[in-house]
């Protein structure tokens, strides 16, 4: 894809096109033509999506907690979601690869694919301001509803649900263990850093009981909100 043609699938018509040009430039294509790259555009364009993002939640979701939003917010702005806004919008045929990077299928990466994006959103903003970069996003995320839902364990989701309130990882501790050698049955509690219990759980095996201790924990939070 052309830049005329991208520009037009962005929704956005560049005053200077290099700003562009150097978002679409990937570190291998830079060194080989002493051109910039797009990596400082990418720092600037994660910052950038991540307050636009966060306005259009709070926006959009006036029911959901701080803990929620982040959440919603990490699913969003994920590298799959953005390699694949990236694939949709065109900018995987424009970017600009070195041919070794070619052919090691690079204009498919995920990776690199969504540190372009990054790097568009940042040029757009750069540009034409955080308005123009927040129709940007708009573009890139439809309706703000996750393409991909959370998969990770309990115990992952309760440490970045109370992270993203500000507290600390929560601590586990086995307060029982009952059953012949076997066929132990063990009970975990999980505990925020101050000492305060929030869950408990039992299973079969002390990493069994501290995950389901975590669900207990996170189902017990999400009621409090």
């Amino acid at each position: 894809m052309d830049i005329e043609s991208l520009q037009g699938a962005l929704g956005y018509a560049f005053r200077d096109s290099r700003l562009l040009r150097q978002a679409l430039t990937h570190p291998s294509y830079a060194l080989r033509n002493h051109a910039q790259d797009n990596q400082r555009m990418e720092f600037l364009g994660d910052a950038v999506l991540e307050l636009c993002v966060s306005r259009e939640l709070y926006a959009r979701c006036p029911q959901m907690q701080e803990g929620q939003l982040t959440r919603r917010r990490a699913l969003l702005v994920c590298e799959a979601t953005l390699a694949a806004a990236a694939r949709a919008l065109g900018v995987d045929g424009a970017l600009r690869l070195d041919h070794g990077e070619e052919l090691d299928g690079g204009r498919g990466k995920d990776s690199i694919l969504a540190d372009a994006m990054e790097a568009v959103l940042a040029a757009v903003y750069l540009d034409g301001g955080l308005d123009a970069a927040a129709a940007l996003v708009d573009r890139m995320m439809g309706d703000y509803e996750p393409a991909q839902q959370e998969d990770r364990d309990p115990k992952s989701c309760l440490q970045e649900y109370l992270q993203g309130t500000g507290e600390p990882v929560p601590q586990y501790r086995i307060v029982d263990a009952t059953g012949p050698a076997h066929a132990r049955t063990f009970t975990a509690e999980v505990l925020r850093a101050d000492g305060t219990l929030i869950g408990r759980g039992t299973g079969v095996s002390k990493k069994r009981a501290e995950q389901h201790a975590a669900q207990a924990a996170l189902e017990r939070l999400t009621r409090q909100e």
